[in-house]
């Protein structure tokens, strides 16, 4: 009998999803499969706006980026609906049924692999796919996007350094990052910074100061400092912790509310730490600073060659085990092929960068300060 197979992109748009999307499409119509994708996330799902994946939709997008599907980061089961916030899970999976799907295939991060698994939890068959130039996704080699970014934001210091030496200046460029410091690592490394942070190291802003004075005494008058935008100093981090211990404690206690002004406000530095950061490196060493913030360029554009053939490798995949009846997984990255991880065994993980990650050794191998 023919499979019917719906698909959707969620979360932030990533270099490679349309290829990711081509290679699900071809693969599954060359096994006869009919396929629909859903707009704009799990609302398209909710929703039930969704187009035919024929052959003229999944023409030419193989190096187009963002998605052709659209996405959003509405959750299912908080989806808002005019005033309210709503579990919509139950409509999605009449939507489902209406379709007569066989299964859907969820393209997305961390996040998407959590409100995937709530959809499996509806009775749907569901296969998930990892995207996000964070690299943070649990349980899987790489994700397509990350590659790309990495390009972007190595070319991006490569091009600060003959501003940053003209001007005797110290440059600190943002990274995305939040909660990982993979992206800011590994452009910090290629791109020559003489500073990395990330959330994983928590720093010392005198230790950042000293290595950049170092540099100075040493006729180096600039200085590169990569920055993942969710990397924290000693101080917030200890607070950060404190207050989600607190929040925690209270959560057991059924008082939801208490300590989460706390982190809000906590929250609030950290997403100007980078600001605060420049203007006290500034003091310390008496050189000018000045901040650049990469944001959202660098997850646009055309992806990588290295992007187009990781999504391709993965959407093939999952064709063949929606062939095989394979459900209830993400199809990972491991080393030159690919397995299905069962995504209960992955929500709610998150893959952070190690402390002993060749990366990081190698960093400090070449006397780049970590802020440690």
């Amino acid at each position: 009998m023919t499979k019917h197979v719906g698909i959707l992109t969620a979360g932030g748009d990533t270099p490679g999803l349309n290829a990711a999307i081509r290679a699900v499409g071809k693969a599954c119509r060359g096994k006869d499969m009919q396929i629909i994708g859903f707009l704009d996330g799990f609302r398209g799902l909710m929703q039930n706006r969704m187009i035919r994946m024929d052959d003229k939709a999944l023409s030419g997008i193989l190096t187009v980026g963002g998605t052709i599907l659209g996405t959003s980061r509405d959750k299912p089961h908080k989806m808002p609906v005019g005033d309210k916030t709503l579990d919509m899970t139950g409509v999605m999976l009449e939507t489902y049924k209406k379709h007569h799907l066989d299964v859907l295939v969820c393209l997305g991060g961390g996040g998407t692999q959590k409100n995937a698994y709530r959809l499996v939890q509806t009775g749907m068959n569901i296969i998930t796919l990892p995207k996000t130039i964070d690299n943070d996704v649990s349980m899987t080699d790489v994700t397509f996007g990350f590659d790309t970014a990495l390009g972007i934001a190595t070319e991006a210091i490569d091009r600060l350094h003959s501003t940053a030496h003209s001007h005797h200046r110290i440059i600190v460029v943002e990274l995305m990052g939040h909660n990982t410091g993979w992206l800011a690592l590994g452009a910090g490394v290629a791109g020559g910074a003489d500073v990395i942070l990330i959330p994983e190291i928590p720093y010392d802003t005198e230790i950042v100061a000293e290595a950049i004075r170092q540099r100075s005494r040493a006729g180096k008058r600039f200085s590169i400092v990569a920055v993942s935008e969710g990397a924290m100093s000693r101080e917030t981090a200890v607070a950060m912790q404190e207050a989600i211990d607190a929040k925690d404690s209270a959560e057991r206690k059924d008082d939801k509310n208490a300590a989460k002004e706390v982190i809000d406000y906590l929250e609030k530095q950290r997403a100007n730490s980078t600001e605060e950061l420049a203007r006290k490196l500034e003091q310390l060493t008496g050189l000018e600073s000045r901040i650049t913030i990469l944001g959202h360029v660098q997850r646009g554009g055309t992806p990588s060659a290295v992007d187009r053939l990781l999504a391709t490798k993965l959407g093939t995949a999952c064709a063949q085990y929606i062939e095989a009846g394979v459900f209830g997984v993400m199809v990972a990255a491991k080393g030159e092929s690919y397995t299905a991880v069962p995504l209960e065994d992955l929500v709610g993980k998150r893959k952070v960068v190690p402390l002993d990650h060749p990366w990081i050794q190698s960093a400090r191998l070449v006397d780049t300060c970590m802020g440690d």
